[in-house]
């Protein structure tokens, strides 16, 4: 029997998984908290397609994973707290072996419920940057890298057009950001560099309802004149911004942004004028991929994808997608290996993705030779704190502009460190961890 991808509907659209789907007993259930409608569908509905159909590939070429189909099924959140968490617990019950919030403000929410329900949580390259502390959050994986990774490897870049960062002193450094958990992450290693490098920092918040608008805010960069601007962005804040920057005259290759703000529908509204935009990325950008040419002949060929056209297989935020899935895909396969087992549950892939292992080889093996930088997961570390590089907007396209770049470790660790234990020091009924460790291949 084909699984398929639960359509989206307007059960999905008011936030519930109401569709039947019926999850065969030796089928191996994986939940994708979505969001293809509302402000932030711009930036989800790449994502979402990028996930759903690597998943769906494993399943058409290799009958899933281990010889075990994976039913896959999108629960739609608009990108709303309250409605990510009535899809966790809507999905739940159906023994979800992992959960892909695709929200901080969710992710924050669910961290607590993870250990009790044991369901893994994976946030990739988002959430809570201290959740990459394994001995405190043995349930929550937030690789390749931290925002404050992200943060640090931004002040590397700027540093490195500065001729160091002690030329940043007495100068203005702005931060636009996009007002929620997500946009307030990365403050306190924003407001620690500030203190350390002697920079004045003005922030500039963007509420929902400014999002397409920002003519205050960049109204308020015109006036301050800040040397650099760092963005934090989401949905349809990111394309807003660039065309609010053009219109003060903003120097593109002076504003950065981490990598939620690289897709090519943040750019191309702007097109030329967004012209030396700068943005992170831990994920290769082109379809030019054994696996991803895969993908179109299996799935999107057989009209089993949801993008709108061939030529968006490959963009920046869709080859995140698929990022995402590999993720999951390859601690379903640690997972078989660790326990002998083809139908693995939540706790399993728990320790499949404690025992992450993704080297060069390993991901060539799997189709996408330097699609990402090596990546190494382990009990004390969920995150890997991988290298990420920069890439610009050259009109109409991202280009490479960097080889990898490692983040400034060293300054982050500790600060993680410190922020796990100011949050499990916060509740008293925290569990300790007593979770064994398995070891990396």
């Amino acid at each position: 029997m084909r699984l398929m991808q639960v359509a989206l509907g307007l059960a999905f659209a008011a936030g519930s998984c109401t569709a039947a789907t019926v999850q065969a007993q030796d089928s191996i259930y994986i939940p994708l908290l979505t969001y293809r409608t509302g402000p932030f569908a711009g930036s989800g509905i790449p994502i979402a397609n990028g996930m759903h159909d690597y998943l769906t590939m494993l399943n058409e070429r290799d009958g899933g994973i281990g010889g075990v189909r994976l039913n896959i099924e999108e629960c739609e959140t608009g990108y709303d707290t309250k409605k990510g968490v009535e899809c966790y617990e809507a999905v739940k019950a159906k023994k979800p072996v992992v959960m892909n919030p695709w929200s901080t403000g969710t992710t924050l929410q669910l961290i607590p419920k993870a250990s009790v329900d044991k369901i893994p949580i994976l946030s990739m390259a988002y959430g809570l940057p201290a959740s990459a502390i394994g001995d405190d959050f043995p349930w929550i994986f937030n690789p390749p890298a931290t925002y404050w990774d992200g943060l640090s490897t931004i002040f590397k870049y700027i540093g490195s057009k500065e001729g160091g960062l002690e030329k940043l002193k007495g100068k203005t450094i702005g931060f636009i950001f996009f007002e929620g958990g997500y946009g307030r992450e990365p403050i306190p290693l924003l407001e620690q560099f500030a203190k350390d490098y002697g920079f004045d920092l003005k922030m500039y918040p963007v509420t929902v309802q400014d999002m397409q608008t920002q003519s205050a805010q960049w109204l308020g960069v015109r006036r301050d004149r800040p040397a650099w601007m760092i963005m934090w962005g989401w949905g349809a804040m990111n394309p807003s911004a660039l065309k609010e920057a053009a219109k003060i005259n903003y120097p593109m290759d002076h504003l950065v942004s981490v990598w939620w703000g690289g897709s090519e529908d943040d750019a191309r509204p702007a097109g030329l004028a967004a012209k030396g935009y700068v943005t992170l990325n831990f994920s290769a950008v082109g379809a030019n991929f054994p696996a991803l040419r895969d993908i179109e002949k299996y799935v999107v060929d057989k009209g089993e994808s949801q993008v709108s056209a061939k030529d968006k297989v490959g963009e920046s935020h869709y080859n995140k997608g698929v990022y995402n899935s590999v993720l999951i895909a390859e601690a379903i396969h640690n997972a078989q290996k660790l326990t002998g087992r083809r139908v693995v549950s939540g706790e399993d892939v728990r320790r499949g993705l404690e025992t992450l292992n993704i080297n060069a080889a390993r991901w060539a093996q799997l189709g996408l030779p330097e699609f990402g930088a090596p990546l190494k997961v382990s009990c004390t570390d969920h995150n890997g704190h991988q290298a990420t590089y920069l890439q610009q907007w050259d009109g109409r396209k991202w280009v490479k502009v960097s080889d990898w770049v490692t983040p400034m470790t060293e300054r982050v660790q500790p600060l993680l460190e410190a922020a796990a234990k100011d949050y499990v020091s916060k509740d008293p009924a925290w569990p300790k961890r007593t979770e064994p460790c398995d070891k990396s291949s």
